[in-house]
């Protein structure tokens, strides 16, 4: 019963191994040769001005989370049209529901203010 699953172990097996040793072998192969040019922040050729270190409010992260999930809501519901006529009841229900967990995901998004520009 495990040598049908050989296959699968030593495709796991590589893939664990083969970043590490690409990885590895960059770090052999890459010029070692840090000099405080080569450090120094770079912003546009220019000199930076003040603290380096900005952050973003959250408001941008999750306006384009929100995005991002609505935007692949619509890479699954095109194919879904173009064979809309072909397919069974089944899919039809499927898709209600889909966007059914879609639609609580904005009410959600929507109550938590994810979609007020502030």
């Amino acid at each position: 019963m495990l040598q049908q699953y050989a296959g699968i172990g030593v495709f796991f097996l590589v893939a664990a191994i083969f970043p590490i040793i690409a990885i590895g072998a960059a770090w052999l192969v890459r010029p070692k040769k840090p000099s405080r040019v080569k450090l120094d922040t770079y912003e546009c050729g220019l000199e930076t001005q003040g603290p380096t270190w900005v952050q973003f409010k959250v408001g941008y992260f999750l306006y384009a989370l929100v995005f991002l999930i609505f935007d692949i809501e619509t890479v699954f519901l095109y194919p879904w049209a173009v064979q809309f006529q072909v397919l069974p009841l089944f899919a039809f229900v499927e898709m209600f529901i889909f966007i059914g967990i879609l639609a609580v995901g904005l009410w959600y998004a929507w109550k938590e203010g994810a979609l007020e520009w502030k």
